[in-house]
């Protein structure tokens, strides 16, 4: 990542402004169910303010159309005070004349955390004026939000070129990390993809399709490519559009070495319900009526084996219908699995990082990304907007 990073400013007594990512999970009561993205901004923040700047925070959260109460940063400002064990300022807009004001009576260290950027509708729209708003609030501009790297608004990428821009101590890791994944991996590569549709990944297989060793697939898209093979798969999900897809893959990989691994046991169901009648069966072997909703036993043995010849591996999408009991074993299986791996280990995805979190192995991976979407479209090969602008700079 050709940019400088926080550690390359000179930021004491200046007003620094940190897009971070705090788009986090809440309960019908408006209480945060999981403070991970919080937390992993943490060292920025704390370096931040230990370093004299006044730190002013932004970022979006959830998909408010207009003003939404619902999505006020309240909520986040309370949780992030307890965390940095010191009051965090809140103000109740991310422009204009309120927001100047909290940031003149700031003393350097102390933090502030703006309202969420999309009550404006200029943001999503990375409207130059916009930007140029937020801009006036700042002489610095650092980026550590790269879960929201791959969109182009004002806050993540139009700012970066109205200040001086650096990279957050998340965003180097997260690029960092990710970007050793794509480009100088250490061998054997092994890539473990789930998650229900071939359709959402088709992007992330074709890229690491000529990078891997050793691709495994699971969760509901190995469905797809049980069909493509001639498979009667009940009524298990396939995505019948994508069969061809699914035959070239297994040509190419085969064609180029690779080796790739489709689950030899699945768990099948006569219905998708904690209480549903189960069994264990051969991908060949799918009773007609029944669905396949998990990776079975021998097939949980037959990743981990490759897992454990692997130098590197990376794990997007769960293994199975995991957020139901009966159908949980084979993603915590492959959760274990890379959690003992003896290599580097990358998870990235919303679901797998949530079953690493599940079943208390956070500790045990090299790197989790908070990235989702981003995550994604950064190991496809795509470009994301909020780390190009940095680059530029």
């Amino acid at each position: 990542m050709s940019t400088l990073g926080i550690q390359d400013l000179s930021v004491e007594g200046k007003r620094v402004f940190v897009r971070v990512d705090f788009n986090v999970p809440v309960d019908e009561r408006n209480e945060i169910t999981d403070d991970t993205r919080i937390r992993a901004a943490l060292p920025t923040i704390e370096y931040l303010m230990g370093q004299g700047a006044k730190v002013i925070l932004a970022s979006h959260f959830g998909r408010p159309k207009g003003k939404d109460e619902r999505y006020r940063m309240d909520v986040v400002a309370r949780r992030l005070s307890d965390l940095l064990h010191r009051q965090v300022i809140k103000a109740d807009d991310c422009v204009g004349d309120e927001p100047k004001r909290l940031i003149e009576k700031m003393k350097p260290g102390e933090a502030l955390l703006l309202e969420n950027v999309r009550f404006h509708p200029e943001e999503e729209k990375n409207d130059p004026g916009f930007a140029r708003q937020l801009a006036e609030l700042a002489d610095v501009y650092v980026n550590d939000a790269f879960g929201a790297a791959h969109r182009a608004h004002a806050s993540t990428a139009g700012m970066a070129g109205l200040l001086p821009s650096a990279a957050g101590f998340l965003m180097q890791k997260e690029v960092s990390a990710l970007g050793k994944v794509l480009s100088n991996p250490d061998k054997p590569f092994m890539a473990i993809i789930g998650g229900a549709k071939v359709s959402d990944k088709i992007q992330l297989l074709e890229n690491f399709l000529s990078r891997v060793n050793t691709l495994a697939i699971g969760g509901g898209m190995a469905n797809t490519f049980f069909k493509a093979q001639g498979f009667e798969v009940g009524k298990s999900l396939v995505e019948e559009n994508h069969l061809d897809f699914a035959r070239r893959l297994i040509d190419a990989a085969s064609r180029q070495g690779v080796r790739l691994l489709l689950p030899g046991e699945v768990v099948v169901a006569d219905r998708m319900a904690a209480d549903a009648s189960t069994r264990v069966v051969s991908p060949r072997e799918v009773p007609e009526g029944w669905m396949i909703l998990d990776i079975g036993p021998k097939a949980v043995d037959q990743f981990a084996q490759a897992v454990r010849e692997s130098r590197t591996v990376f794990w997007n999408g769960p293994m199975g219908v995991f957020e139901i009991p009966a159908f949980a074993a084979g993603t915590e299986g492959m959760a274990r699995a890379v959690a003992s791996a003896p290599g580097t280990t990358v998870v990235g995805g919303g679901d797998s990082v949530a079953a690493i979190e599940k079943f208390g192995l956070a500790g045990h991976i090299t790197h989790i990304s908070t990235g989702g979407g981003a995550s994604l479209e950064f190991l496809e090969g795509k470009e994301l907007p909020g780390v190009a602008a940095l680059a530029a700079k």
